[in-house]
């Protein structure tokens, strides 16, 4: 819900007002540029790093204020260690550094982008990384804080202030061109952000379908399957979970098709739960309120969506979201209550508040059936299990295709968005298997994150390359880093952005 900072790209040249942000290396070494700044203020910046003991270390930064004559405000060193070692990931990240050490007081900023060392050229691509790095960082969810909050009582507003921002370099007509595709990213993370920080009493099932009515102005098809039709295609998985609540569950279906007509897309499902009490088998009270972020898979699918039209990726995807509130009534699906699905599969539902699966069911056997896709990736904030297992580092990961993981842990290492394979098995399916009916939803104490993968297989056709992420410990309550300080991450959209650039845009 930032307001966005304007960014723009030139040549180096010198830098006469505002703030002049410099990068440093090991030893304090500055650029060619730097050190021309740094003559221009007659030794200022070699001086103060030398009495701070500054040494360019790795995001350390040197503040000075007010430098001498020059027309100068302030002049920012950001060390950078050796940027010979730097990857994609790490201009990103330099670029998050450098917008975390600003504030609105600053604007006019200007950045020079160019190393001590030989050469000392900065490309196009990771200058516009740079840039990528400045909108993650910069982004904040405070629409619902008065003025006076936000004047008041909320000490780091002066990030959401900086108007505008200049990037010089050698590349910068090259940089012009990739931020492009950079700002796309960007923006689509953030449009993830924005769903999964909304609270559920503004964001129900009906209010997260209409706003992604809003892809439709990039080009995208937007198709919403509301109960009547959900019903007539038999996805009685997906309805037993919202029928416990006021408000009527819907499926989002995107379609972006950059690709060649007739070739198949690959297919993106996430799980909307915009609130879950778990149902009849309620949750404690203690960290209810963080359910307002069980639909982070579909918040995914819909910044992805966005990504892919913004920077009109050559490939064709399909975005498909299942949007429900699990909440507990006298029409709540009751432990023990056996429901249909559209696969003609038979659930026995013995937790309510393993729901999400019910969701993701419906969703996939539709993709499958409706677009027969090349390959489905699903996410889902899917169990409290894989926090235990992984933390908050990585998604859990379960496919039935070495293939797809492969560029998967590719695309987790490339944008630092990791994932980890767990197993699936014949053993673990027999853990979900029921006496009354083709399966049970849950599959007992162990392996909790795997049995819930293991049900999802169950939808998944023989022919068909899928992949599940689950990304309860990845896509709310996210750990600060560099590049977010929201409580919604916007998880999975430059990893699934980053892979179908790679390797299905022809």
């Amino acid at each position: 819900m930032t307001k966005q900072t304007t960014i723009t790209f030139t040549a180096l040249a010198p830098i006469k007002s505002g703030t002049a942000v410099v990068l440093a290396e090991e030893g304090a070494a500055l650029s060619p540029a730097g050190k021309a700044l740094d003559k221009g203020l007659g030794g200022i910046i070699a001086k103060v790093a030398k009495r701070q003991e500054f040494k360019g270390k790795k995001k350390s930064s040197l503040d000075i204020l007010a430098p001498g004559s020059g027309g100068l405000d302030r002049v920012l060193v950001v060390g950078v260690g050796k940027l010979k070692d730097f990857s994609s990931n790490d201009w990103v990240e330099l670029g998050a550094v450098i917008r975390s050490r600003l504030s609105g007081k600053d604007s006019p900023v200007t950045v020079l982008l160019d190393g001590a060392a030989k050469p000392h050229d900065v490309p196009g691509e990771e200058a516009a990384n740079v840039a990528l790095g400045m909108l993650l960082r910069g982004y904040k969810f405070d629409k619902y804080k008065t003025k006076a909050a936000k004047k008041d009582g909320d000490s780091d507003n002066k990030d959401t202030q900086l108007s505008k921002v200049t990037l010089q370099s050698s590349g910068a007509a090259a940089a012009r061109r990739a931020y492009e595709a950079c700002k796309a990213v960007g923006e689509g993370v953030n449009v993830a952000r924005d769903l999964v920080n909304e609270p559920a009493n503004i964001l129900g099932p009906k209010e997260f379908a209409d706003r992604t009515k809003a892809l439709s102005k990039l080009g995208v098809k937007v198709e919403l399957l509301d109960q009547k039709e959900l019903k007539r295609l038999g996805m009685d998985a997906l309805l037993a979970v919202g029928q416990g609540s006021a408000r009527p569950s819907f499926v989002s279906v995107m379609q972006w098709q950059g690709g060649k007509k007739g070739d198949a897309p690959v297919a993106i499902v996430g799980k909307g739960v915009t609130f879950d009490t778990g149902g009849i088998s309620i949750k404690p009270a203690a960290g209810m309120g963080d359910m307002k972020g069980d639909m982070a898979g579909a918040a995914c699918v819909v910044g992805l969506m966005h990504t892919l039209a913004a920077r009109k990726a050559k490939v064709n995807v399909v975005g498909l979201i299942g949007l429900v509130e699990n909440m507990p009534s006298g029409t709540a699906t009751r432990p023990g209550d056996v429901v249909g699905s559209m696969s003609g599969q038979t659930i026995e539902v013995l937790n309510t508040d393993a729901e999400g699966r019910l969701v993701l069911a419906d969703v996939l056997w539709y993709a499958q059936e409706k677009f027969k896709p090349n390959w489905v990736v699903n996410l889902a904030t899917l169990t409290g299990a894989i926090l235990v297992a992984l933390g908050k580092e990585h998604a859990g990961m379960f496919s039935n295709n070495d293939a797809l993981c492969k560029k998967l842990s590719e695309a987790g290492e490339a944008v630092n968005e990791k994932v980890w394979r767990l197993p699936l098995g014949p053993k673990y399916d027999e853990m979900i298997k029921s006496d009354v009916a083709d399966m049970k939803n849950i599959g007992g104490r162990w392996g909790g994150s795997i049995t819930a993968a293991q049900f999802l297989q169950r939808f998944i056709k023989d022919d068909t390359p899928w992949a599940h992420l689950d990304i309860a410990g990845t896509g709310m309550d996210a750990p600060k880093t560099d590049i977010n300080q929201s409580w919604g991450s916007g998880y999975g959209v430059r990893l699934l952005n980053w892979l179908i650039a790679k390797h299905e845009e022809k």
